[in-house]
């Protein structure tokens, strides 16, 4: 395997050069922000504890800044893009930039939420600079859809890195952190300013780091079943869970039995429950 040559990632320059040749403006409403720090994107792939013989999916992989870092490091990358221009073009951009490479990488030209397959081995851990509009619903198809994905590292607007991090009794713990603990231990891995992204966003972002469970959450009840009670615990999240889970039952009556039954007190909230109670919950459904 060659060795990429030292300018092989972009820079500031690179990116809008590459941006104005496509004549890319970066849009709001698909949340991109393009990142054009190399240090930065080489911080995420020492992060996410990248290796060797790693086969990476990357979701929105815009112009290529982070997918070059990945290339150095791994054995193999597949980039999902759902952008036209922007999918059109990575693949010379690789081929320009690290030709040596050129043939480890692929590109799915398609929106992130309907993919259910990738060309090539399965991959076995996910990095990726999430538009933060779908950050979470893309992070839980993804996990869902390729059980092969060991480690993921995401960068998300900082905001919904502490939601997804959260435990319980934190303000900011709900439906994401609930739904990504069910596959992952979740951490805070750091934080990144906004001056590393063109335009730079007016938000900060952070790290997000998932690891797989080793095995899957002891329970009788199935995914689905044990997130419908988070969807519903947390919908009326200021509600008792023997309100709040009413509906979901039945009746406010039979919410108060499955939570006896699931040694969990009717008059606590969504916020205080771990993944493990909801899912005690979920198998004394009536």
């Amino acid at each position: 395997m060659s060795s990429p040559t030292p300018d092989a990632l972009l820079g500031p320059a690179d990116v809008r050069e590459l941006a104005a040749a496509l004549g890319v403006r970066p849009t709001k409403q698909r949340g991109q922000n393009f990142v054009i720090d190399a240090n930065t994107v080489r911080r995420i792939v020492r992060t996410a504890e990248v290796r060797p013989d790693d086969v990476v999916v990357e979701v929105g992989p815009g112009l290529g800044s982070l997918t070059l870092a990945l290339l150095e490091v791994a054995d193999r990358v597949t980039a999902v893009e759902i952008d036209d221009v922007l999918a059109g073009a990575l693949p010379a951009t690789v081929a320009a930039r690290m030709p040596g490479r050129a043939d480890r990488f692929a590109l799915v030209h398609s929106d992130a939420m309907h993919v259910t397959e990738l060309p090539g081995p399965a991959p076995t851990a996910l990095v990726a600079n999430l538009p933060y509009n779908v950050a979470v619903p893309v992070l839980l198809h993804m996990l869902d859809t390729f059980p092969s994905i060991e480690r993921t590292l995401v960068m998300v607007q900082a905001e919904v890195a502490d939601r997804l991090a959260a435990g319980p009794g934190s303000k900011v713990y709900g439906v994401p952190s609930v739904k990504a603990n069910w596959y992952a231990e979740v951490r805070r891995a750091g934080a990144i300013g906004r001056n590393v992204f063109w335009p730079a966003p007016n938000v900060d972002s952070g790290l997000v780091s998932l690891v797989r469970r080793t095995e899957p959450l002891r329970t009788t009840a199935s995914k689905r079943e044990v997130f419908a009670v988070v969807d519903a615990a947390f919908a009326q999240r200021r509600k008792t869970l023997r309100a709040a889970l009413a509906g979901w039952a039945g009746s406010a009556a039979a919410a108060e039995a499955a939570l006896v039954a699931a040694g969990v007190s009717p008059q606590a909230r969504g916020e205080a429950l771990t993944v493990e109670e909801f899912a005690r919950i979920a198998e004394h459904k009536e």
